[in-house]
């Protein structure tokens, strides 16, 4: 088979350590010469002396988890680097060891067998993590919220079901009058606001209750988390805004498209990039995304073509066809 990079390297990466694989094609044969390097700063420094003083022009590992990130801002614009979907390159079963998997990495990339994974330019990783995060602050406000509700259900407090909102203008003014002490559901209702369309006879019948010093005691620990992860969320937001800056126009673009709200247009932005060049076409794009149809029709007669599994975290939460359920 042609050889493609005659001095090339394959890691296997850990969090403590690295093995690292040079691979040496001299005439018909191939030289292997590997080494263990720490992770620390100075030991990837170290690394990248080594695979300078070889020769090495291009360098493959697996993206495993976030242990992959440090030993790639090191070795970045250094040598020609490539980051392999461990799936696709898994090796024989029953030669697991850390260096045998460096030499069969070493010896893919050698004759061009591995297909690197897109990694985005340094912008545009910081908005993945800036949007990702936000993500992860709105699913544990969500989780805050029903706790909240969990608690004034146990207290017999039924104002959910005559709010839409419990952390609206109304609902907080009844939480913050609860947890003060206030237990008295006439007292309660002149809390609330105008634009409540329940009357205040089934106001008062919600508010009156069995409140104790537990239950108030929780309502407030919950609710100051709430309080601290929307001011988180709006740290991001506002983050979010100044990193965005140089990406306005595509953005105001993508919100064109039909459904897509800023927020969906700011995701799309960190996920696929500013460089839609990396995919060769429409179909290239949904495919990296895990939204291409399956090759095989679901086992309901009659009903649509049910969708390929996508890969973790890329399958949107309403993405399934209306019909009857799958199995």
């Amino acid at each position: 088979m042609e050889v493609l990079y005659p001095r090339c390297a394959g890691f296997d990466v850990h969090q403590a350590s690295v093995v690292a694989c040079m691979r040496i094609a001299a005439d018909a044969k191939a030289r292997h010469e590997v080494r263990t390097f720490d992770t620390t700063t100075k030991g990837l420094l170290a690394l990248a002396d080594w695979l300078s003083s070889c020769g090495c022009t291009h360098v493959a590992m697996e993206s495993t988890g976030v242990y992959w990130k440090p030993v790639w801002h090191i070795l970045e614009g250094h040598f020609e680097l490539i980051l392999a979907n461990a799936s696709h390159i898994r090796n024989v079963p029953g030669r697991k060891t850390d260096v045998n998997d460096a030499m069969w990495i070493a010896d893919l990339l050698a004759h061009g067998l591995i297909r690197g994974s897109l990694v985005p330019p340094g912008a545009i990783q910081e908005l993945r993590d800036l949007t990702r995060t936000r993500k992860q602050l709105v699913r544990e406000l969500a989780r805050h919220e029903l706790r909240l509700h969990k608690t004034l259900e146990d207290a017999n407090i039924k104002i959910v079901g005559v709010i839409s909102n419990i952390l609206g203008k109304s609902g907080r003014a009844f939480l913050d009058a609860i947890i003060a002490g206030e237990s008295d559901p006439e007292k309660l209702a002149d809390l609330a606001g105008k634009r409540l369309r329940a009357s205040r006879e089934q106001i008062v019948e919600a508010l009156r209750g069995r409140v104790q010093e537990h239950h108030r005691f929780m309502l407030k620990l919950h609710l100051e988390q709430i309080k601290a992860l929307q001011g988180a969320v709006e740290q991001i937001e506002r983050r979010l805004g100044e990193r965005l800056a140089p990406f306005r126009e595509d953005v105001k673009l993508q919100v064109t498209i039909p459904g897509v709200s800023d927020t969906v247009a700011q995701v799309m932005a960190s996920e696929m990039g500013m460089d839609r060049q990396r995919f060769p076409s429409a179909e290239s794009l949904i495919s990296w995304a895990g939204m291409c149809r399956a090759a095989t029709k679901a086992r309901v007669s009659d009903a649509p073509r049910a969708f390929a599994r996508a890969p973790h975290g890329s399958r949107p939460p309403s993405f399934r066809p209306p019909g009857p359920p799958y199995v």
